[in-house]
């Protein structure tokens, strides 16, 4: 941190990263970095909920091409309120700089890879049916450890290895 900078208190943190926002939101075309900052207060959080934009394309005339991502079932209800998001967008400009709205579907993700879900259906191991054998075995086997804790959980164990191996032999 220099010492101009130390100098200065406290900094707003969209101040800090301002020019990061503005650098993102120019390599996608949109020269107001407004629009994706405040894309729920432009076109309320109704719509915000639904869509987000996705880019701005300017074509050889005048007026650009905003291009907004949704999910296939808010499609056509976008389509509907195509000319209110324009209109709220170019106030957001202050001049009528979106000529045409492009309604992309896709998953509320974006084009980026669906993460797969891992949460599996927990269910309780089956405990098999320990027969006195397995039990004797176990007990003579951890029978030389002196601390009675240790002892006790392999008995524990090696029973339910034991009747396990017996019964996937059958």
């Amino acid at each position: 941190m220099s010492a101009a900078r130390r100098k200065k208190g406290f900094e707003r943190a969209s101040k800090l990263v301002q020019s990061n926002v503005r650098r993102a939101g120019e390599s996608r075309g949109f020269a107001v970095s407004r629009l994706l900052t405040h894309w729920a207060d432009i076109v309320g959080p109704e719509l915000a909920g639904k869509a987000q934009p996705a880019e701005i394309v300017y074509g050889k005339g005048f007026g650009a091409t905003l291009s907004i991502l949704t999910s296939g079932a808010e499609a056509p209800m976008l389509e509907m309120q195509k000319q209110a998001i324009q209109d709220k967008v170019n106030a957001c400009y202050g001049y009528a700089a979106i000529q045409r709205i492009r309604i992309v579907q896709t998953a509320k993700t974006g084009f980026e890879e669906p993460k797969a879900g891992f949460k599996q259906k927990q269910t309780p191991p089956e405990s098999p049916a320990q027969d006195s054998a397995s039990i004797e075995a176990a007990r003579k086997t951890a029978s030389g450890v002196s601390d009675d804790a240790l002892r006790g959980a392999l008995e524990r164990l090696g029973s339910k290895v034991l009747s396990h191996n017996k019964q996937t032999l059958r």
